[in-house]
């Protein structure tokens, strides 16, 4: 059998455009004499469509697109996830299915088994569990379908979450291969762990396995794609494009050879792709055809701004440099050569004029001379410049502040929090300059001399961000301990060293909860980012 795995990039919500996506993957899959093109999971409605769920109307536009599809389908059979209503009288109202299409009609359906409810999941809310799961024939051969988390019971790396483990049933029930359809978000580390237990899987079962990813930016969750053939033997032998559309074509019964050397890239080149694609998604997605960027002549502006460019193209993007009395000329000269060399548009808007008028008309009521009120207006005046920009040429502002920053608050509400996308908001300080270095070993991008400064906001003389803040590898260390792995202040003391530091960090990050509720979304690259996986109170007291 020729099998083909499509991973396209479904939009959410717009099932005409993606029924033509899986359209011209199968006549693309029938040009090459495939039996049959495996597309992703709710591919016909996009994913995460959360709430639409819940719509009537969206449901019976996911119906009575499969009906057009399974009609129009010929001799290549395409095997569609969509959103489909339950038979019951009680329990959720729609299942996560999987339907295949064959000569003018639906031959099969297979419903999803495990639902997950962590992190960015919350598909119990939305589906009912399918009750079995058994293989059916097609051209002579016993399929196993699965669908996502279905194939992640084994997963070593987490405690075991489920009592049932679908692959297994569907090994013992005599299926001679598995087939998984998926929407996986994408983490720094996801790919090599998908391998991981898509290998380990496939040996235990003696079956091949063949895995179909969907790519895109769907707000602020990245699907990267990364489809995979694997063998009986658990060898990768084929893997799909990353974060790009890409059709895998393979013959079951004379698999290729296995993949050797490094099947993905490193991590830091993974994390900027998929930074690139949360932008260029986000931005088409939502209408947006260009990007503006506040340039202060810092690493986090330089890379958010290099980011831009390859996600939209240099002629989509612009930079904005805003100086005040307290912004150095180095740090000026700093944007404007970001500027030259990524090719972009670049603007110098001074707000000294416009902070000297505020100073004078709030005189008293603003307190003392450079503190903290005094730095924050300075914000919110780039922040109202930015967002009139924005209103005036249709741009998607993307704010630049760093997870480290945004862990503990060291950031403006309104100022320069203020944007559509928050790109760097789910990558820590550390992480930045890797980035920043990536990009760099490349060609020259962001001058040398961005990287090499101590970071500052440059909103009071001689103002640098370890006044306020331990050193940024020691935060990031703590942040990560306690945001993602979830470590008591004690436990992160003892890797850390110092008690005090310790308690302060974790202090800083509860109580800035109520800012990051009014953060635009970010960007999901970690285990736990900021966002619709973190589900934190605002208003709450100590229980330690």
């Amino acid at each position: 059998m020729k099998i083909a795995l499509a991973q396209i990039d479904a939009v959410v919500g717009d099932v005409r455009g993606n029924m033509n996506k899986i359209r011209a993957a199968a006549a693309a899959s029938a040009d090459q004499d495939a039996d049959l093109v495996v597309f992703p999971e709710q591919c016909l409605g996009g994913y995460p469509a959360l709430d639409l769920w819940e719509e009537p109307g969206f449901v019976r536009a996911n119906q009575e697109a499969l009906k057009v599809l399974a009609k129009e389908t010929r001799e290549t059979a395409r095997l569609v996830g969509f959103v489909e209503p339950t038979a019951m009288r009680k329990g959720k109202p729609v299942h996560n299915s999987a339907a295949l299409l064959h000569r003018g009609k639906v031959v099969a359906i297979r419903r999803k088994t495990l639902l997950p409810t962590y992190d960015v999941f919350d598909e119990a809310r939305y589906f009912e569990p399918a009750e079995d799961n058994t293989p059916f024939k097609f051209l002579g051969k016993k399929l196993g379908i699965t669908i996502c988390e279905d194939a992640w019971a084994a997963d070593p790396t987490v405690a075991r979450l489920y009592p049932k483990d679908p692959i297994r049933e569907l090994t013992k029930a005599g299926a001679d291969l598995l087939i998984n359809i998926s929407a996986s978000p994408f983490g720094s580390d996801k790919p090599a762990r998908r391998l991981s237990l898509f290998s380990a899987l496939a040996k235990r079962a003696r079956l091949p396995f063949f895995y179909c990813n969907m790519i895109g930016g769907n707000d602020e969750i990245i699907l990267d794609g990364h489809s995979l053939a694997i063998d009986a033997k658990g060898r990768c032998v084929a893997r799909g494009a990353s974060f790009a559309e890409d059709l895998l074509l393979l013959d079951t019964e004379n698999l290729p050879a296995a993949l050797e050397g490094d099947i993905f890239a490193s991590e830091t080149a993974l994390t900027a792709d998929a930074l690139a694609l949360g932008i260029r998604d986000y931005a088409a997605k939502c209408g947006f055809k260009s990007a503006l960027v506040g340039l202060s002549g810092g690493i986090d502006s330089a890379l958010v701004c290099a980011l831009a460019v390859r996600a939209l193209g240099a002629d989509k993007v612009t930079g904005v440099s805003m100086p005040s009395e307290y912004s150095s000329e180095s740090s000026l000269e700093d944007a404007q050569a970001l500027a030259a060399n990524l090719g972009i548009r670049w603007l110098k808007v001074p707000i000294q004029d416009v902070f000297s008028s505020y100073r004078e008309a709030l005189g008293d009521l603003l307190g003392p001379r450079e503190g903290l009120p005094e730095q924050n207006l300075q914000a919110r005046i780039r922040g109202n410049f930015l967002m009139a920009l924005s209103n005036r040429e249709g741009s998607l502002l993307l704010s630049t502040g760093n997870k480290s920053e945004m862990s503990v608050g060291y950031c403006t509400l309104y100022g320069d929090m203020s944007g559509g996308l928050a790109v760097l908001a789910d990558v820590p300080k550390r992480t930045v300059y890797e980035l920043s270095r990536w990009l760099n070993a490349q060609r020259l991008v962001i001058p040398q001399s961005s990287i090499d400064k101590l970071p500052s906001a440059e909103l009071k003389p001689q103002q640098f961000d370890q006044d306020d803040l331990p050193p940024y590898d020691t935060l990031d260390k703590i942040l990560t301990a306690y945001v993602e792995r979830r470590l008591s202040p004690e436990e992160i003391a003892k890797e850390v060293g110092d008690r005090a530091v310790v308690e302060d960090v974790v202090r800083r990050i509860d109580r800035a909860e109520y800012k990051r509720r009014q953060a635009p979304p970010c960007l999901k690259i970690s285990a736990k980012s900021f966002g619709i996986g973190r589900r934190m109170p605002i208003a709450r007291g100590s229980y330690r």
